[in-house]
């Protein structure tokens, strides 16, 4: 009988606590990648479902060696502002402070301990974040790519929104969530759609290859998204998180003269679960061309143990494609926490 109840009970708890944990959905007009219900890739692609999650966990590869580091070496002080050219700091994972134009952006911003709905479960982080945030000079814009917990990190969101009171820009649907749960300032943006920050400043939502949800409930029900930062001198391309897909180019085409891009590089082992959702390194630098980037710099790596590649091995596939392609190794930085390097106009 006992064991009877547990049976009973398990399911409900799980379906109770991912029932709490979704996201409210978004509603909206059907449109070419909104079916009414939820949102999806160009060109069908979709991640993978619960047969092949089985399949991975039972007969996945070896997760490659992972080694905690616990303290990094203090790092300066990042500008209060930059006027001229872009001062690129990198936090760690998709966490970047862009400083341009004399704005401060934060992308995907992330400083809790896990990515996880909870603290003492779920990927946890192997390295420090490059600064603190009581480092950080006086934030006016975030960018979230979208509403998984390793972008979305709502404790993080929270005491930025506390602290310095930022718009926040996101894609269709997670606004609601940031200004039920975080108090924050959020503008929604569907893909192509832009935001005018100020008179000069202009950020423009691009499509990205992913997927959505917090919960069990939530499942696709908000967008996913890539962001361009349009200034009067300099323009910044920040991908998020994604998987490749011929409409890298169609950016590259549409927003042309990038100067910066952030591309991710990490947690696409094995590729056959997950280059619907991750590029690899080689794809990456794919990116990198097609997108007709002057510099490039690697984002969501060897932070969180994500996918079954070992620590260091994306870092170390991105030189392997670089010299593929014949793509100056100097064109686009792996940055340690902390470092922030320029980008002359």
């Amino acid at each position: 009988m006992v064991f009877i109840a547990i049976l009973t009970i398990v399911p409900v708890l799980f379906i109770s606590i991912g029932s709490l944990l979704s996201a409210p959905k978004y509603k909206g007009p059907e449109s070419d990648h909104f079916n009414g219900k939820v949102f999806q890739n160009i060109d069908g692609v979709q991640a993978k479902g619960f047969k092949d999650i089985f399949r991975l966990l039972i007969r996945g590869p070896k997760r490659g060696p992972w080694t905690e580091i616990r303290t990094i070496a203090p790092k300066p002080n990042p500008p209060a502002e930059v006027q001229e050219g872009i001062h690129i700091t990198f936090v760690n994972h998709s966490t970047f402070l862009i400083q341009v134009a004399g704005l401060n952006i934060l992308t995907d911003p992330v400083w809790s301990k896990r990515v996880s709905p909870f603290q003492f479960a779920g990927p946890k982080r192997m390295r420090p974040p490059g600064l603190t945030m009581d480092q950080l000079p006086k934030i006016d814009l975030i960018l979230l790519s979208h509403n998984h917990y390793d972008h979305l990190d709502l404790p993080t969101v929270q005491k930025l929104v506390r602290a310095h009171q930022p718009q926040i820009v996101t894609p269709l649907g997670v606004g609601q969530f940031i200004e039920s749960r975080a108090s924050g300032k959020a503008t929604d943006l569907d893909w192509w759609e832009s935001f005018a920050f100020s008179e000069q400043i202009k950020i423009s939502a691009v499509p990205a290859q992913h997927f959505s949800g917090r919960g069990i409930l939530d499942r696709d029900a908000t967008l996913w998204c890539g962001y361009i930062i349009d200034t009067p001198d300099q323009k910044i391309y920040f991908a998020g998180d994604s998987g490749y897909g011929s409409f890298f180019k169609t950016i590259g085409e549409r927003h042309p003269g990038i100067d910066l891009a952030l591309l991710p590089i990490g947690a696409y082992a094995p590729v056959w679960f997950m280059s619907p959702i991750h590029t690899t390194p080689e794809e990456a630098a794919k990116i990198h061309l097609e997108v007709n980037a002057k510099q490039s710099v690697a984002s969501h790596f060897g932070t969180f143990p994500l996918a079954f590649e070992g620590m260091k091995e994306a870092q170390s596939g991105l030189q392997t494609a670089l010299q593929k392609f014949d793509i100056p190794q100097e064109q686009f930085w792996v940055l340690e926490e902390g470092e922030g390097r320029s980008v002359e106009p």
